[in-house]
């Protein structure tokens, strides 16, 4: 996988390479430290990822976005990267891929990195003539929506929102306090919060990777261990993960999901 860094910090882009050097797959194939340099690395390199910072001195992140064509046969990947998520919204309507903050957090920056290679390992062949057309979003329910490229549009409250990957959800428990839904998320230090009006019938349309094990617990079975003495234990980076039980009612689905994947 070839990557290029466009970030005109030059500290904060040597922190994301000496990161990104740890993954054998990851060749760093150039740096730039303004929009305009970073333009000319990305037309003559043709990477398969990029870094992208949103404050840069001649040129801003979004407008270097919609600078460069994002349907060409060549498909570049674009990450922003930023001490702000104001720009999130932006750099989504601007076709990146994927959105992440400064300073890095070491798990985020590896869910990213994984999102990529499965992304690259299914990508179809495109051409100029038979460019990528995303779809609406299919609404699921009053408060969240499907989008085509595998990213959920959730609802945290009346207005705010956020854009959500499957392969970065870990389980939905059942806030009974509050009444409401949350969402465990991988590089989040806390479950986030979801709209009210958003269900448990609603969460599961989501993906059939996403199971329910009880009434307060919906678990994303692609990080799924194992059951022992009745708990579910996670994989990285949902590990440590506790008292997730698994119900009576819920356990025969449950196996017979466990043993499909």
């Amino acid at each position: 996988m070839n990557i290029i860094i466009i970030d005109d910090d030059r500290k904060a882009a040597e922190t994301l390479k000496s990161k990104l050097t740890e993954y054998d797959e990851i060749e760093i194939i150039g740096m730039a430290h303004n929009g305009m340099d970073g333009l000319r690395l990305y037309n003559d390199s043709k990477p398969d990822l990029m870094f992208l910072d949103v404050n840069m001195p001649d040129i801003s992140g979004i407008e270097f976005l919609e600078r460069i064509d994002m349907n060409a046969s060549h498909h570049c990947r674009v990450v922003m990267y930023t001490a702000h998520s104001r720009y999130m919204l932006s750099a989504f309507r601007n076709k990146a891929f994927d959105y992440l903050l400064k300073p890095i957090n070491d798990a985020e920056l590896r869910t990213i990195i994984r999102r990529v290679c499965i992304d690259m390992s299914t990508e179809q062949p495109r051409t100029p003539s038979t460019p990528a057309t995303p779809a609406a979003p299919t609404i699921i329910g009053d408060g969240i929506a499907r989008r085509n490229d595998g990213k959920y549009i959730v609802y945290t409250n009346a207005v705010d929102f956020r854009l959500v990957d499957i392969n970065d959800i870990g389980l939905f428990a059942y806030n009974s306090d509050l009444r409401v839904w949350e969402v465990t998320l991988a590089g989040e230090k806390h479950p986030i919060r979801l709209k009210r009006n958003i269900n448990s019938d609603m969460l599961l349309a989501l993906n059939d990777t996403l199971v329910r094990v009880s009434q307060k617990h919906i678990i994303n079975i692609i990080y799924l261990m194992e059951v022992a003495d009745n708990t579910c234990h996670f994989y990285p980076p949902f590990d440590t993960l506790q008292e997730v039980k698994v119900g009576r009612l819920f356990r025969k689905k449950l196996i017979d999901r466990f043993s499909s994947f």
